[in-house]
């Protein structure tokens, strides 16, 4: 185990993508579940609050220590099995999502999930089911995770395989590996029918499992991860296409989500089935005009959407695509249409290059990253849309709006430009995430909450159903110290 107690060795610990900064004494670097079971044990003892750390891609503050000490999972990075014939992986949690899907791929085998970036380790994004873009097709992290070997705050391993535990109604009864008896209820509430990574997942008759997948370290430390593979699509047609207005890059999304919807249900495998809806609007055009040149200069808007496909496919997919381009008076002319995985990367870097500008432009602006991971229901696309512009307007708040909106998926990112913009930038976050959970979203989508969104965590849930969640974290932490702040405000424990 590699241990750093001088400040200046672990300064890069202290900080995530969304430029939140935290501290604590020391940073340990465990190299097997057995060490971090002895750190465990020894600081449950001390009652010494300890924050897990992943690769710090996240924009919540999660994986940002508010003093104590921190986990750093890097050296648990091996990628143990991956069964082509049972088509399924076992892997280490700091290994890296880009990595593990080209070795995957190698194998002709496909892992959907899809963050933006693709630099976090995977085990981060179990902890907080993240999705993606592909995820208006496969859903999130969840749907992919099939066992985890979980670390307990007083040091208990539970060894968890999908379909072994199910609640009865809203009670777990069980026993571990070891043989101890844990019998528990979990909170009761509605969660949203949206795209949500808020919150931990409470279902009736729920799998246990799906417990501690989007649970942000809270109730337990990763260790291995076993996740469920695809065969790898023979093809996919991907396209840029821009539009002169938000309007028309809108319905050609809705009318697109339609169809892939009613193809999924009839089984239709030559219609119109997206594998991705991304939207961007004039402003994320115009803050990527420099590096992307060839962006038309009348475009207002522009969608890049994928469909997989096959030989026999390929040529009837292309056409109805181009018909529904035609439709909503897309730039045909003009489109990006890529051929082949390499012109497909380049349209992958135009997607992500937003992100990671907008990172760059809150560091150099020394501001907190003020971005929302909004989504409502796919009906209140349009409405929700037409309320965060005319927002933007009425406050002359610089921003850049783009997201999946084949999930109903907001990224607006304000771009304050001084002291007096980032304070008015807060107060539109807080009315967006309220709008949001009024049209039946959530506030996180696919970030989760980490100490940063904890009081729109609140438009999410009352006062008792956050308290529910408390307990539930306390009983499997009862001094916590696990990743405490994250998801549930420090004073629903009282």
């Amino acid at each position: 185990m590699i241990i750093k107690t001088d400040p200046s060795e672990f300064q890069n610990y202290l900080a995530d993508a969304a430029n939140y900064k935290g501290n604590c004494e020391r940073v340990l670097i465990p190299e097997s579940e057995s060490e971090i079971v002895d750190i465990v044990l020894k600081a449950n003892k001390e009652k010494k609050k300890i924050t897990v750390s992943g690769n710090r891609t996240g924009l919540t503050g999660a994986a940002v220590p508010e003093g104590g000490i921190v986990i750093s999972m890097e050296k648990l990075n091996k990628v143990l099995e991956i069964n082509k014939e049972k088509m399924f992986a076992k892997i280490q949690p700091a290994v890296f999502l880009d990595e593990f899907q080209k070795l995957t791929e190698a194998e002709n085998l496909f892992y959907p999930p899809d963050p933006t970036e693709r630099s976090c380790f995977v085990g981060a994004t179990v902890a907080t089911n993240s999705s993606g873009a592909k995820s208006f097709k496969y859903g999130a992290t969840r749907n992919f995770v099939i066992g985890i070997r979980t670390v307990l705050s007083d040091g208990e391993i539970l060894n968890l395989e999908r379909g072994n535990i199910f609640a009865d109604n809203y009670t777990f009864n069980f026993n571990s590996t070891s043989g101890k008896h844990y019998s528990f209820s979990i909170p009761k509430y509605e969660m949203p029918s949206t795209k949500n990574a808020a919150g931990y997942y409470c279902k009736p008759n729920m799998d246990l499992i799906d417990l501690f997948i989007g649970s942000e370290g809270t109730l337990g430390i990763i260790t291995e991860i076993i996740l469920k593979l695809l065969p790898l699509p023979q093809n996919v047609l991907s396209c840029v296409v821009f539009f002169n207005s938000d309007i028309d890059a809108l319905k050609f999304i809705e009318k697109a989500r339609t169809i892939s919807y009613e193809s999924r249900k009839q089984n239709y495998n030559n219609n119109i089935d997206a594998l991705r809806l991304e939207f961007f609007d004039g402003g994320s055009l115009k803050f990527l005009l420099d590096s992307f040149p060839e962006i038309p200069q009348s475009a207002n808007s522009a969608v890049w959407f994928e469909q997989e496909t096959n030989s026999d496919n390929e040529e009837s997919h292309m056409e109805k695509w181009v018909e529904l381009i035609t439709e909503f008076n897309g730039d045909l002319d003009n489109s990006w249409f890529a051929f082949n995985e390499k012109e497909r990367e380049k349209l992958k870097v135009f997607r992500h290059a937003v992100s990671w500008k907008v990172n760059e432009y809150i560091a150099k602006q020394n501001f907190h990253k003020v971005g929302t991971d909004t989504a409502v229901k796919d009906e209140n696309m349009f409405a929700f849309f037409e309320f965060i512009k005319k927002l933007m307007e009425e406050n002359n708040m610089p921003n850049v709006i783009y997201g999946h909106l084949g999930n109903s998926h907001f990224h607006l990112n304000m771009l304050p430009e001084s002291d007096e913009q980032f304070l008015t930038a807060k107060i539109c976050y807080f009315e967006i995430c309220k709008k949001a959970v009024q049209f039946g979203g959530t506030v996180s989508a696919e970030h989760g909450i980490g100490k940063l969104k904890r009081k729109y965590f609140e438009l999410m849930y009352n006062e008792n159903e956050i308290r529910q969640m408390a307990s539930l974290k306390k009983y499997f932490d009862k001094n916590l110290i696990l990743n405490f702040g994250n998801i549930i405000d420090p004073k629903y424990y009282e």
